[in-house]
């Protein structure tokens, strides 16, 4: 069912991080209470909530894994001395971690393992020539308040009167120095002043164009293809999809050959449900999602 293999889909994500210190390599890198932090310790965390710091730093990320760490062993080590360890409950809960365990190492060997880079290179190589550059623009625009005032601009540039000093002096967006907007693609602008500015040449300067905001004039700077993305700038996103593309494979293949029992029968209703009204699906190609997303 759709269902359990989603389950072991999302935590393919967690699973992306680098795998644990060897012994030989596994440096203390803190003590709480007399008990070493190691290397591997942070390693393991990451792999538990790692995916939730991926938008840190790596100094950052490895800032709070140990932060994350410490407080695990401190409330750890405060279970213990409340003698939580002996309650009729916990070796249940261990049994269940050394599972969890067992089935990280598992998904590090046959799936994380098995993706390699040699494999998102050749489907970068084979998705690239697919896409087509995607033309930007570079552009300034002065912004005014009304049509009135925006014709009067228009008459100055036209006078030849510099267009980042006029910009300065009249245009309501301060935000842009000199009018100046950097580049842009298609569906990055208002539509009108898309429009205007994409059906410039080099150097044009448009006539008054109204949007929302009030009334713009734009003056083309440049022209361009996008530049394509490189293989370094997709490599996680395609080894991502790699990686889920191979859970999914290996969870299949398992539960092909496996004897699954649902007993309760809430539960076993609601999985039926859910897999009649989700049946299985190919997986998006996130390598072409990314190659053109990065346009």
């Amino acid at each position: 069912m759709k269902t359990w293999s989603a389950l072991l889909l999302v935590a393919a994500f967690i699973g992306l991080v680098p795998l644990p210190a060897v012994a030989d390599d596994d440096p203390v890198v803190a003590r709480v209470n007399g008990v070493d932090i190691k290397q591997s310790d942070l390693d393991f965390a990451a792999t538990e909530v790692g995916s939730k710091l991926a938008s840190l730093e790596p100094a950052d990320r490895k800032r709070v894994l140990l932060q994350y760490v410490i407080e695990n062993e401190l409330m750890a080590g405060a279970g213990q001395t409340d003698a939580l360890d002996k309650t009729d409950t916990f070796p249940a809960r261990v049994k269940y971690h050394e599972r969890r365990a067992l089935r990280d190492a598992f998904f590090d060997a046959k799936i994380t393992g098995a993706v390699t880079e040699d494999e998102a290179k050749k489907i970068y190589d084979e998705k690239i020539v697919e896409v087509k550059p995607e033309q930007e623009i570079h552009a300034r625009h002065i912004l005014v308040a009304t049509e009135e005032e925006a014709k009067e601009v228009a008459q100055r540039l036209k006078n030849g009167e510099d267009f980042a000093t006029v910009a300065k002096e009249k245009s309501k967006d301060t935000s842009a120095e000199g009018g100046d907007l950097g580049f842009f693609t298609r569906g990055q602008m208002l539509k009108p002043f898309e429009d205007a500015a994409f059906a410039l040449d080099v150097g044009q300067i448009s006539e008054p164009v109204q949007t929302q905001f009030g009334w713009h004039i734009i003056k083309v700077e440049e022209k361009r293809d996008q530049p394509l993305p490189t293989f370094d700038q997709v490599k996680s996103a395609i080894m991502a999809q790699l990686v889920q593309a191979k859970a999914q494979e290996v969870v299949t293949s398992l539960r092909d050959k496996a004897k699954i029992e649902v007993i309760d029968p809430d539960i076993k209703k609601a999985m039926d449900a859910a897999a009649a009204k989700a049946p299985e699906e190919e997986l998006p190609d996130a390598a072409v999602e990314e190659l053109n997303g990065n346009n």
